[in-house]
């Protein structure tokens, strides 16, 4: 167990203006940085997180800013359009 665990609630989570204005999307937030104790390569500074708008209170998913530029990068060059 993490002995500061980033607290969701206490974030400001975003929707994209894209949105429909439904609960059928994902917010995103920032996070100063992972618990000291975190195991993962993250916890070298801000976190980038993810949830379900219609599940606020469900997992959250954490990348730092490299892994998501990684990804972003991945779409606009089409490497998972055959997944759609």
């Amino acid at each position: 167990m993490h002995s500061n665990p980033i607290d969701p609630a206490t974030l400001i989570w975003r929707k994209s203006r894209h949105s429909d204005g439904g609960n059928g999307c994902v917010e995103v937030a920032v996070s100063d940085a992972a618990p000291s104790d975190a195991l993962h390569k993250a916890d070298r500074g801000p976190l980038v997180l993810i949830r379900d708008s219609e599940n606020p209170n469900g997992p959250v998913l954490a990348f730092t800013d490299l892994e998501l530029k990684a990804f972003f990068g991945g779409i606009k060059d089409g490497e998972f359009d055959d997944l759609l």
